[in-house]
């Protein structure tokens, strides 16, 4: 059974408070304490913990790396509980304006179509939406969330996945008919591809069997909908993902090719938002909740 008498937030406020003001006799005159119960307090937390947070000297404080790993948590933890009360004394309704960048494809085809359930739900949200298939600096874009496909750089973003799709190289009936369906790999420099106008680590496509090969190259784009524009307009060849091209290949716009040598693998969507140093604020966690519930790729 967990001790109830001990108050988990008011410790980690005291320690904090601690490191903060940079010793004990500070920390105690802000809260109405003494040194020697601020001492105490301490102790007993690293006893609880059984670590040692703090190297104790006549002039300072000295976090060690356990107590660095604990006061960091712990101010994110503070953080959170001052946001959840603040918006519990505000109705705890969401609400302010949320600034939100997707690729063009998802934004179009699947956030779209969401945003009036969402700001239904959330009527004190207002809503900028920027649909970009360049990847954009959260920070001087001034953004709170962006949808990311594909691989993620480190760029120290918090990242939630809210999908996965798998990717399929296809065609237009029309193209088909003038240049013919490629059966094997042999076949693709008959062909004609689609490629794209920014740099990429790899202009070829992977095929099972550890293959990489593509077709000379037709027409470039600089996003993933002008691609599966050229594509349903008998350009050429393109890999594209399945949450972009499954209408179109329902409506026979667009056919898969390949897919017995396609290696299967996917490229995750991700919401990715700046989250550390402070708590998240509700309008942002209310969106990608309601994302990470809905989408269905």
């Amino acid at each position: 059974m967990p001790r109830m008498d001990i108050n988990r937030s008011a410790e980690m406020e005291v320690f904090v408070r601690a490191v903060d003001l940079g010793g004990f006799s500070a920390a105690a005159s802000e809260f109405g304490m003494t040194p020697s119960a601020v001492s105490k307090l301490v102790a007993r937390l690293e006893a609880r913990l059984s670590a040692r947070l703090l190297n104790r000297s006549t002039r300072r404080l000295e976090l060690t790396p356990e107590g660095k790993a604990f006061y960091d948590r712990a101010v994110r933890i503070l953080a959170e509980i001052t946001e959840a009360e603040r918006e519990a004394s505000a109705g705890a309704a969401p609400r302010g304006h949320l600034r939100v960048n997707s690729n063009i494809p998802f934004g179009r085809l699947h956030l779209l179509p969401l945003l009036p359930a969402f700001l239904a739900a959330y009527p004190g949200i207002t809503l900028d939406l920027v649909l970009t298939d360049t990847v954009v600096d959260l920070m001087r874009e001034r953004a709170d969330v962006a949808i990311r496909v594909g691989p993620l750089r480190d760029s120290g973003l918090i990242a939630r996945k809210i999908g996965t799709s798998r990717l399929s190289v296809v065609a237009s009936p029309a193209y088909l008919a003038r240049h013919g369906t490629p059966l094997s790999i042999e076949d693709l420099p008959r062909h004609r591809g689609i490629g794209w106008t920014f740099q990429r680590m790899r202009t070829t496509w992977p095929f099972k069997g550890g293959v990489w090969a593509a077709p000379p190259t037709q027409a470039r784009a600089s996003d993933g909908e002008t691609a599966r524009a050229l594509a349903v307009g008998g350009v050429g060849l393109a890999r594209l993902g399945l949450f972009h091209v499954s209408e179109d290949i329902e409506a026979g716009r667009l056919i898969p090719v390949l897919e017995g040598l396609n290696p299967g693998d996917e490229e995750d969507l991700h919401a990715v938002y700046m989250g550390q140093g402070g708590p998240l604020p509700a309008r942002v966690r209310a969106f990608i909740d309601f994302l990470a519930e809905r989408v269905r790729l």
